[in-house]
């Protein structure tokens, strides 16, 4: 599972060697905190999904790790089985969204007192 680091200025997306290979990523993913719209915790994220993956994997309602294409740009997914997630919308970013499962969503909203 991806851990997620809160700096003054920017979050970071710390992706497992697992998820690097799957999504077939080098970095991981870093986001100014002024870019970041809006933060949704969900308790299906399944349902976020938009587009078609373009790299990744994904096995429905197991695992999708990956870029996501669409009409209006592209989202980064890191969701394992129906587990609680957040949703990240963002502006002026390489990412639309990132919908990340986590055991500290809660945290993460109060960290970025959104």
């Amino acid at each position: 599972m991806a851990s997620l680091r809160v700096h003054p200025d920017r979050l970071e997306i710390h992706l497992t060697k697992a998820e690097k290979t799957l999504s077939l990523r080098r970095d991981d993913i870093v986001v100014d905190r002024v870019n970041i719209r809006s933060v949704t915790i969900t308790d299906d994220p399944w349902i976020w999904i938009r587009g078609i993956r373009a790299p990744g994997l994904e096995l429905p309602l197991v695992l999708a790790v990956g870029t996501w294409k669409f009409h209006g740009g592209k989202d980064f997914l890191a969701i394992k089985r129906k587990r609680q997630a957040v949703v990240i919308d963002l502006v002026e970013e390489d990412f639309t969204r990132v919908i990340l499962t986590t055991n500290h969503a809660p945290d993460l909203i109060a960290s970025l007192k959104l």
